[in-house]
């Protein structure tokens, strides 16, 4: 953080496709003129995105950096209808929106799912669940003459299924859940739309924890109803349902574009595969690699300087809704060298990047996604060595949203 030599760096803001698109043009593009840059997102609300990795990285544990939105202007001011696309994340009730006691006291109550032993004990159930599925993969193909959607039949029900068991939610209402969480997630949809998906959303996850409440279980859900049974204190009702809300869609939606995308890339770079079969590089290696060369997610909402805030040179004001441009900070060439936009896996692990996060508000569900990533892909490659795209990549449909980094479908062939 130094002396700002441009307010907003002088450049014209960077208006985001609410249809998402691939980012990595614009954010090499973006990248050569600095690190940070002035967005326009939708509805015309002025914003900042951090795409430089270090600038990020400083930005995201700086202390006068917020995540709660009393701090953001616009919503203060009233400029942000109900039905604006991003508004839940900026104001659901969570861990994501909270900051300093309020922060560490919500997760507090959901870590003890996420301990290194508790994933650990999950790896013989990822595994079996993972099984399972590629059966399923394969029964499709066969159906499908020999092209099936590995994303719907295998990188989605990996993490939705192991998170709804892990709070307790019935199979019978994965599929809802999830469509509502991806209407919540995407950029390009309309205010009727937003407001009734939200509504939906919460009122299901208020259903389920009623009947938590009337019949509690060994799962999160009862856990936290609990929680806040035991005192106001600790949890009330519109934090318990905002908890559920962050819980269902981090929990499946960032390992579902990981594992899609890990695909991808490796069918596009068949000497990269080469390269884990033959020893020179592991399975996390690869998952390591694709989460800083093809982020899952692109740009994070939202973070609030609680005063004026100089970030590699461009002055970001109070108030400023500050999205985390992880797809451009893993490319970025001042960290990750003139090979930057290569997909390596022999870089190796300890090449760091920011894609689940960094300081106080780093992915509590990391380990468990890391885990399911891999697993997934040892396993689907050691099942069907010979898969391959079942369309060139130019052909694939982008996920609609600039939030989310990945395709809506992923057409395979398994050999």
């Amino acid at each position: 953080m130094n002396t700002p030599h441009a307010a907003a760096g002088g450049r014209p803001p960077h208006r985001l496709d609410p249809a998402g698109g691939c980012p990595h043009a614009d954010n090499a593009r973006l990248l050569a003129q600095g690190a940070v840059t002035p967005v326009l997102l939708p509805g015309g609300i002025e914003g900042m995105a951090v795409l430089g990795h270090d600038a990020l990285r400083d930005f995201v544990s700086h202390p006068d950096v917020a995540k709660g939105a009393r701090h953001f202007t616009a919503l203060a001011e009233g400029r942000i209808p109900e039905g604006w696309p991003l508004r839940t994340f900026a104001t659901v009730q969570g861990m994501t929106t909270a900051d300093d006691a309020d922060h560490r006291r919500l997760r507090s109550l959901v870590s003890k799912a996420f301990t290194p032993r508790r994933i650990e004990e999950l790896r013989p159930r990822v595994q079996a669940v993972t099984a399972t599925l590629l059966d399923g993969l394969d029964a499709a193909a066969r159906g499908g003459d020999g092209v099936a959607d590995l994303r719907r039949h295998y990188a989605l029900p990996l993490p939705l299924g192991v998170i709804c068991e892990l709070l307790g939610v019935a199979e019978e209402h994965q599929d809802r859940l999830h469509h509502l969480s991806s209407q919540v997630v995407a950029t390009d949809i309309g205010p009727e739309q937003a407001v009734a998906a939200n509504r939906e959303l919460v009122g299901l996850l208020a259903a389920l924890a009623a009947d938590k409440a009337a019949a509690p279980g060994d799962d999160l859900i009862s856990g936290l109803i609990a929680a806040r049974d035991e005192g106001g204190d600790r949890l009330d009702q519109a934090e318990l349902i905002g908890t559920l809300v962050l819980l269902i869609i981090a929990g499946h939606e960032t390992t579902l574009n990981l594992v899609t995308n890990a695909v991808r890339a490796l069918c596009a770079h068949p000497e990269q595969l080469a390269h884990v079969r033959e020893g020179r590089a592991e399975w996390a290696d690869v998952v390591e690699e694709t989460l800083r060369w093809d982020s899952p997610v692109s740009y994070f909402p939202f973070r609030y300087p609680v005063r004026d805030l100089v970030v590699d040179g461009t002055l970001i004001p109070r108030g400023t809704p500050v999205l985390a441009g992880y797809s451009a900070a893993g490319r970025d060439p001042q960290a990750y060298g003139p090979d930057a936009d290569r997909f390596d896996v022999t870089r190796g692990q300890s090449v760091k990047h920011l894609s689940l996060g960094h300081g106080p508000h780093y992915c509590l569900g990391a380990p468990l996604a890391r885990m399911e990533a891999t697993l997934a892909l040892e396993a689907l490659f050691t099942r069907f060595p010979d898969l391959a795209l079942a369309v060139p990549e130019a052909e694939l449909t982008r996920h609609a949203s600039f939030v989310g980094n990945s395709v809506r479908a992923l057409p395979v062939r398994l050999g």
